[in-house]
């Protein structure tokens, strides 16, 4: 039988903290969150390794959990205060909700796919300041903000601009940006009406429903 504490322990020591991830906000989070309630019950055996693990059947076959050295690396490049309200944008069956709950203000979890969303509601009933809402990935939730933070899990082809409106002055958005070699996690922020960002490290993610770049054709 899977010892899940010990593998919990060794994946944060081994992966996170390894990854000059040094807030012990988000250390204390992730060993808190025990990763295997959030994937099948045949993966459960999978969860503590340094994958972006498969979580979706069906329709929802591509979708996964990122791997927590990404998923902890955007979160403290968030910044994110004990007061902020936080889009999670793709949050599938609920593990980075989960993980921002225990030191975010507020969490809004965007998904569009209705049997990951009927998950997320499910394994985060428990989670007060966790509200799950069903809607395109792509669109954000415009109708929860303005967000002090909101985090992508998962990769976009294309700058996601349209999601930074919904961001208050001084906002963050934390993605990983590209695909293939080039990819890299990108930090937004908001001020005013204008948005900068900046390169973060070198990144791969699975690409986000509705986040592909439009083909050109050429004539």
């Amino acid at each position: 039988m899977t010892d899940f504490a010990t593998a919990r322990r060794h994946m944060v020591d081994g992966q996170v903290r390894t990854a000059d991830v040094t807030d012990l906000r988000i250390l204390g989070a992730i060993q808190d969150v025990p990763r295997e309630r959030f994937v099948p019950a045949q993966a459960a055996g999978l969860a503590y390794l340094d994958l972006d693990l498969a979580v979706g059947a069906g329709a929802s076959v591509g979708r996964r959990l990122l791997r927590p050295m990404l998923l902890s690396k955007m979160m403290q490049a968030a910044d994110i205060a004990a007061t902020d309200r936080v889009l999670d944008i793709g949050c599938a069956t609920g593990y980075a909700a989960a993980i921002l709950a225990r030191f975010a203000g507020e969490v809004v979890a965007l998904e569009e796919d209705a049997g990951l969303t009927e998950t997320a509601r499910s394994v985060l009933a428990s989670e007060k300041n966790v509200k799950v809402v069903s809607g395109a990935l792509a669109q954000g939730w415009a109708q929860g903000g303005p967000y002090d933070v909101i985090l992508l899990e998962g990769s976009t082809e294309v700058p996601p601009h349209s999601l930074c409106r919904q961001l208050k002055d001084g906002g963050r958005l934390v993605c990983v940006l590209g695909s293939g070699p080039d990819a890299k996690a990108v930090l937004y922020r908001r001020s005013g009406e204008d948005v900068g960002y900046r390169a973060l490290f070198d990144a791969a993610a699975p690409l986000l429903p509705g986040f592909a770049k439009v083909a050109e054709f050429a004539f």
